[in-house]
Formats: structure tokens, C-alpha cells, sequence
């Protein structure tokens, strides 16, 4: 089975080495980006499966970033994170294609079995996909018979 890649994005340095290092200790691949544009040029690049994303940053706030990364990477998993958590941004983020929303701070083991749980859920995404394209491609045992 593929080995989930994760990205955190927070605009919390120490957030972001303190849980990149708690993760790797686990086994994780993961990598770390300290805004919004950052984090979708390592998208471009990396093939992440998982993106942590904190709603409150400076200049691209994390509810764009969410937007933009469903724009142009669709199957890519995010789960919103905030100390600032309102019911309006967590609905505002379920609405724009999150997959989940943890508040700050975050006990690492549940961030990460929320991560593990929105992998999976791509992991199906993927496999429904790839039956749909082989369909596609695939005669009915009638069509084979027709044609011969």
C-alpha cells in the first residue's frame, strides 16, 4: 500500500518543526509550508495526499488556500486546523471541500488519525476512479460476441 504523504501549512514556525518532528518519529513523510502560496507551489511539485491547514495566516488565509488547492488539485485531502475556531469557519471550510477541522492545540495522535482517515478516503476516490476508467475501456461479454 502507498505511504500517506502529509503536508502541514501554519504560520507557526515552532507548530510546524515540534509536529513535523512528532510525525517523522511515526514514520510519516512530511513536508511544511508557512502560507498559502507556499503550499501550492510544493503541491505543484509534490504529490501530497494530505494537506493540515490553518485557517488564520497572513496574506493568503488558509479558507483561499482551501479553495485554490480543490481548484487545482481536486483529490487532494485537506483538514482545516485553527485556535480560532467559529462554527462560520468551520462551515465556511466543510463547504469549500474540507475533509475534517481539528482545534488548537491538537493532541498529534488525533491529528494524525484524522489524516489517516481522509488517506483513506482518497485511497477509495482513487479505486472508484480507476474502475470508472476501466469500464471505460472494458467490451460487455454481449459486445464481444457481436464482434466476432
Amino acid at each position: 500500500m502507498e505511504k500517506m504523504r502529509l503536508m502541514l501549512v501554519d504560520d507557526e514556525e515552532r507548530f510546524l518543526s515540534t509536529t513535523k518532528k512528532l510525525l517523522a518519529k511515526k514514520g510519516y513523510d512530511v513536508l511544511t509550508a508557512t502560507g498559502g502560496a507556499q503550499a501550492l507551489e510544493i503541491l505543484k511539485q509534490k504529490n501530497i495526499h494530505v494537506v493540515i491547514l490553518d485557517v488564520k495566516m497572513p496574506g493568503m488565509d488558509g479558507i483561499e488556500t482551501l479553495k485554490e488547492i480543490k481548484h487545482q488539485f481536486p483529490l487532494v485531502e485537506v483538514i482545516m486546523l485553527t485556535g480560532h475556531a467559529t462554527v462560520e469557519s468551520a462551515i465556511d471550510g466543510l463547504k469549500s471541500g474540507a475533509t475534517d477541522y481539528l482545534m488548537k492545540p491538537t493532541e498529534v495522535d488525533d491529528l494524525l488519525q484524522k489524516a489517516l482517515e481522509a488517506f483513506e478516503k482518497r485511497l477509495r476516490l482513487e479505486e472508484k476512479i480507476r474502475l470508472a476508467q476501466t469500464r471505460k475501456f472494458m467490451k460487455s461479454p454481449r459486445e464481444i460476441l457481436r464482434g466476432s
